[in-house]
């Protein structure tokens, strides 16, 4: 991602100083994958796929706003909505590091698991799979606020920033993921979940392309 370095602000000039960089590289890295790994295998062995696709689900839903958020900055040239910055094992894109994506992966399972039998039970009266959703992404949020504060994850528009911005974060940085896992986790029927998987896939894949294609990631 070649642009203007005066133009940027400092979290995301260190942010893409060590993208993609693998000087950073540690051990502890390697477990966290096997872990990952192992849970999903878990879940695999017990045929809980609700569970995997809800998990993949959200993964994917936060493939698109990494990539998306990629695509700010190189649009803008000055910050992108989120940079993560920090020590990490390895910078993927601005917005987002292997330990978050790994986080992500298992995001969507935490919520599976969380989720009633019955579909239709109503919690705090509204339908349990939202309270349950508005529940996980505030609490999302308040990690956020407190990594905003140990700048290890900056942001820098007024509209993406705390306090302003929370609302929008606490929608669009984290509420249609969670329902992203819910439409996958109670799909009608295991073809429909993989189809509802695949389209988030197919989406993440397909910006992922066009914007590396245009070295915007």
């Amino acid at each position: 991602m070649q642009m203007d370095s005066t133009a940027l602000t400092d979290a995301t000039r260190e942010a893409l100083a060590q993208l993609r960089d693998p000087s950073g590289f540690q051990w502890t890295i390697v477990y966290m994958v096997i872990l990952t790994a192992f849970l999903y295998a878990n879940e695999v062995q017990a045929k809980r796929w609700n569970v995997v696709a809800a998990g993949l689900a959200l993964w994917f839903a936060d493939w698109i706003n990494e990539i998306v958020n990629s695509g700010i900055l190189a649009w803008n040239g000055v910050a992108p909505l989120w940079v993560e910055t920090g020590r990490t094992s390895f910078q993927v894109l601005v917005g987002v590091n292997i330990e978050t994506n790994l986080l992500f992966l298992l995001h969507g399972m935490v919520y599976a698991k969380m989720l009633p039998q019955d579909r239709d039970l109503r919690m705090f009266g509204i339908n349990n799979r939202l309270a349950v959703a508005l529940g996980m992404s505030l609490f999302s949020v308040v990690i956020e606020v407190i990594l905003n504060r140990i700048d290890v994850l900056r942001w820098h528009w007024t509209f993406w920033d705390a306090p302003l911005g929370l609302p929008f974060i606490f929608v669009f940085g984290y509420l249609w993921f969670f329902i992203a896992a819910a439409w996958a986790h109670d799909a009608p029927s295991e073809s429909a979940r993989w189809r509802r998987v695949g389209t988030l896939a197919g989406i993440a894949a397909l910006l992922g392309v066009s914007f590396g294609a245009m070295g915007w990631l």
